[in-house]
């Protein structure tokens, strides 16, 4: 799996700042961008997001490239629907040299169960690969592809989705894949806007778990807070 940071809306806490701040504010935009001080950003910050008046954080967008995941993980990611995605097509690529997949480690760690799955596979991409051959559309030849199917996929999200989609992948009960991918994602985009990534991730970051009797009852692992 390779997560990264494409871009990101420059100096999103000040943007942020900006748009809340100008709902109160005499002068214009521009000119709250250039004038608002650093302790003023976060104070502006501080009172928006402790409020809840989270339509601010709509104003901050991230971009990520994700090679080497999953179909299986794609198709849940795509549930998160305030978010902007383009991934590789099945439809369009041929896979006429072969397939690369995503192996779970609980196959891995066992050599019967690693012999199924690849037995699996190949069989799968060989009987893809036969119907490619023999002049069957790539669009319909794919029906044979696995869950396991890498792909690679491009997502944007708005800081407020970012942060609900951390809430929710972040935690131990997120599927593996999945929630590798997020705390990846997590770690490349906090160092640009600290304040408001401080606590991100999983609901016991913050406090107590929300998950009542499906609680792991673990410690939270993940991004380090500063």
């Amino acid at each position: 799996m390779h997560v990264e940071l494409l871009y990101h809306t420059p100096d999103p806490e000040r943007a942020i700042a900006t748009a809340a701040r100008l709902c109160y504010a005499p002068v214009g935009a521009a000119e709250l961008m250039e004038t608002l001080s650093d302790d003023k950003v976060r104070s502006v910050l501080s009172t928006v997001i402790g409020s809840g008046h989270l339509s601010t954080l709509e104003h901050a967008s991230y971009t990520f490239a994700i090679d080497g995941v999953s179909r299986a993980l794609t198709h849940q990611l795509v549930r998160h629907r305030l978010a902007s995605y383009n991934q590789q097509s099945q439809r369009y690529v041929k896979f006429a040299d072969g397939l690369d997949v995503v192996k779970p480690d609980t196959v891995k760690a066992d050599p019967e169960l690693e012999r199924v799955f690849d037995e699996a596979v190949e069989a799968a991409v060989a009987g893809y690969q036969k119907l490619l051959a023999a002049g069957v559309p790539a669009e319909d030849a794919r029906y044979l592809l696995p869950n396991a199917a890498e792909s690679k996929i491009v997502v944007t999200m708005n800081v407020r989705e970012l942060l609900h989609f951390f809430s929710l992948r972040c935690c131990k009960r997120a599927q593996w894949e999945i929630r590798e991918m997020a705390l990846r994602m997590l770690e490349l985009a906090k160092p640009t806007a600290p304040f408001i990534f401080v606590d991100a991730g999983a609901p016991c970051v913050r406090g107590n778990c929300p998950e009542g009797k499906m609680c792991c009852g673990n410690p939270y692992e993940g991004v380090a807070r500063d």
